[in-house]
């Protein structure tokens, strides 16, 4: 099989297989909401999907935070009134709380 039939082929199969589960929409929105979620989670405020447990590690919630902020960086200037609002809103949130979390509160 040439090279693109393989990628067609695999393309075919992971499209079928995404099709199977029933998952929000691929979007920007959710994927700023995703990595809330995450930073949220590495802030110890959200359990741990797996364990339950809620564990701090500031590392990576100040790099997921940073990853939005590169985001919002990269961009400006084409996102929807909506996308831009949410955005702006959850790394503003994420950072006060960053800061709460580091400071003990």
């Amino acid at each position: 099989m040439s090279e693109n039939g393989e990628h067609d082929a695999a393309e075919r199969a992971y499209s079928e297989h995404a099709q199977a589960k029933e998952l929000p929409a691929v979007d920007f929105l959710n994927l700023v909401v995703s990595m809330s979620h995450s930073a949220l989670l590495h802030l110890g405020d959200a359990p741990d999907p797996v364990t339950g447990a809620r564990e701090k590690d500031l590392p990576l919630a100040r790099q997921t935070i940073d990853l939005l902020a590169m985001l919002q960086e990269k961009t400006h200037g084409n996102l929807s009134g909506e996308e831009e609002r949410v955005l702006t809103q959850a790394i503003y949130d994420l950072r006060m709380r960053f800061v709460e979390v580091a400071q003990g509160k």
